[in-house]
């Protein structure tokens, strides 16, 4: 694939996970859209066929590269150090890699979160701390990390691993919003509800270590995750269309302020209003007690 001319304007977009799913989606709107597009993913070979998918107009502004995001710090270094150089800059990173591990928080443990957040987490802070250095150098910088839903539904058996790796996400977004505001560089963290991409369901149920007086709670756990694949209301076309709009500044969001956060989906709403609800009724209920724990204050006599 032919390099652009360094005359070129258009924005160049990392993306991580494109070999299926929102990450894939998001590479061929950027490029259609007349970005440039470095495309990742564990292994080339998965590469394949999201690039055969290209239009031949759009080839010319896309590289793809191998990126494992748990290969660790110094690693993934190198590589995006290398990356930056296909066309001299970095203006966007999208944080897109993940999966979900099913499991029972006591049968899982932190066997199965730390295998969760070794991906999730862990390999999200790596890409970051990487890309940084050249989005620093960029004019009109963002970093897009995708959240999930999941974090307003985390009392959902099977979905504790999975949900606590994107809480953690979740607050290290958000902590990289203040940090990074006074270099004008713009996060996005985005919150997608249930979509019907390839592959969303495909890690199994975690029952290495079944515990029999969870037997009832697992099984109706596994029946429910098995229902998911193919009921999901989510077009993930539309939901990568809007993304790619803020960080745009057109379409759906022209003439907006940046969000800092997008809840994508009828469901992902309805997630988020309960669980802020639930959180203030509660808080409402036990308002006395929340208040009745402060050192008491002297009364002041008056002269």
């Amino acid at each position: 694939m032919s390099q652009s001319s360094g005359q070129d304007s258009s924005r160049v977009w990392l993306i991580t996970g494109t070999s299926s799913g929102f990450g894939k989606r998001l590479a061929t709107i950027a490029l259609a859209r007349g970005d440039r597009v470095i495309a990742t993913a564990r292994s080339l070979e998965k590469l394949e066929g999201f690039v055969s998918g290209i239009k031949p107009e759009d080839r010319g502004r896309l590289k793809t590269a191998q990126l494992d995001v748990t290969e660790g710090e110094e690693e993934i270094k190198s590589k995006i150090d290398s990356m930056a150089t296909f066309w001299g800059h970095i203006d966007i990173l999208v944080n897109n890699a993940g999966y979900g591990l099913p499991g029972l928080m006591e049968e899982g443990g932190s066997k199965l979160l730390r295998r969760q957040f070794e991906t999730n987490v862990f390999g999200v802070m790596d890409v970051t701390t990487a890309t940084l250095p050249h989005l620093r150098e960029s004019k009109d910088a963002c970093v897009v990390v995708v959240g999930s839903r999941s974090v307003w539904t985390a009392e959902v058996a099977g979905l504790g691993h999975y949900a606590a790796s994107k809480a953690a996400v979740h607050a290290m977004t958000e902590a990289l919003m203040t940090e990074l505001a006074p270099l004008n560089i713009k996060v996005l963290l985005v919150q997608p509800g249930g979509f019907r991409t390839e592959g969303i369901y495909a890690q199994p149920y975690f029952t290495e270590h079944s515990i029999p007086a969870n037997d009832p709670l697992r099984a109706a756990s596994m029946a429910r995750f098995a229902s998911v694949p193919g009921s999901e209301k989510g077009d993930p076309d539309k939901a990568a269309k809007a993304i790619v709009d803020v960080v745009r500044g057109e379409g759906v969001a022209k003439g907006r302020p940046w969000p800092g956060y997008l809840i994508l989906g009828e469901d992902a709403e309805v997630n988020v209003k309960n669980k802020c609800a639930k959180v203030l009724n509660v808080l409402d209920e036990w308002v006395d007690v929340t208040r009745g724990v402060s050192f008491d204050v002297p009364p002041v006599h008056s002269k």
